[in-house]
């Protein structure tokens, strides 16, 4: 089991009473559990920054019907295929489909390559979502 330490923090009454809203509101049993992922969020973040290889997900919703678009993210695939680790085609409706691609790479690699498939015509809507392995847990 790993190690854990235990310290104090000091914040102003209004600030602890509107976080522990938010965190009951979230489904936080505690307040070290929502400290934690604030922690890891923050260490994402700085790990995106530093330009260190991170994971996480591109997902965007696109009308099939619309010319050209399914060859185009199929060609960005194959062009940025190391950085591709799989990819997920759901067909919605009629219209519609909905694709995950599960990335992993430099943050630069990665945002051009969703920037790219989210700009394409005929996506309706795109998000990248990244994580990292959070060494250290």
């Amino acid at each position: 089991m790993e190690e854990v330490v235990r310290f104090g923090v000091s914040m102003p009454v209004a600030l602890l009473e509107r976080f522990d809203r938010i965190i009951r509101m979230k489904g936080y049993t505690n307040r070290s559990e929502a400290i934690r992922d604030m922690i890891r969020d923050a260490i994402v973040e700085h790990e995106w920054m530093e330009n260190k290889e991170v994971v996480g997900t591109i997902t965007i919703v696109y009308d099939h019907h619309k010319k050209g678009v399914m060859e185009k993210l199929t060609d960005l695939q194959h062009t940025h295929h190391e950085g591709i680790a799989s990819s997920t085609h759901i067909h919605l409706d009629h219209e519609n489909c909905l694709e995950v691609i599960v990335v992993r790479g430099k943050p630069t690699e990665i945002k051009e390559l969703a920037d790219n498939m989210i700009a394409l015509r005929g996506v309706k809507h795109g998000k990248l979502v990244v994580t990292s392995a959070l060494d250290g847990k």
